[in-house]
């Protein structure tokens, strides 16, 4: 049984949306920068249609199933190929080191697997040690560490 519950967000939860991606020390490792309201707001919009494009597929915010607090979000996001997706997470700084990165990844890899993918990709910061651990602990293999928008990444999948 897992301490998380994941859902779908909807228009009503870019309060949880902005609260993570406003925050600097969560997006230190995704984008270098906080994001500021009118981008996130743009952002959340695509987030918001991709939601709708494939049954199963999506980005989710993620919340403690005990006392309903916003935790993060996490992300399955399929590619154009049809046979594969991206898996993605982001935690709030207070849940770091407890375990729902973790969890998180498990719940989305039980996604993937019942979605009848070939594979699922992750794509991280190389100094993020904490979610390279957590990936390689899924069965990752690290593919390629390149330079990725102006910004250091590593190309991570996992063949189910």
């Amino acid at each position: 049984m897992y301490r998380i519950s994941l859902e779908k967000f909807k228009k009503s939860d870019f309060d949880f949306y902005f609260s993570l991606v406003s925050n600097e020390s969560v997006m230190a490792m995704i984008t270098e920068r906080s994001i500021p309201m009118k981008e996130a707001q743009v952002n959340f919009q695509k987030l918001l249609d991709t939601n709708n494009d494939f049954k199963g597929f999506g980005t989710y915010k993620v919340f403690n199933s005990k006392n309903n607090e916003f935790i993060g979000l996490g992300k399955l996001i399929k590619s154009k190929d049809n046979e594969e997706a991206e898996l993605g997470y982001m935690v709030l700084p207070e849940y770091w080191g407890k375990g729902y990165g973790s969890e998180i990844a498990e719940i989305l890899l039980e996604n993937a697997n019942k979605l009848s993918l070939n594979r699922v990709t992750a794509i991280i910061d190389p100094n993020n040690l904490p979610s390279r651990k957590i990936l390689l602990k899924k069965g990752f293999i690290s593919e390629k560490i390149c330079e990725i928008d102006g910004l250091p990444g590593e190309y991570m999948s996992k063949i189910l």
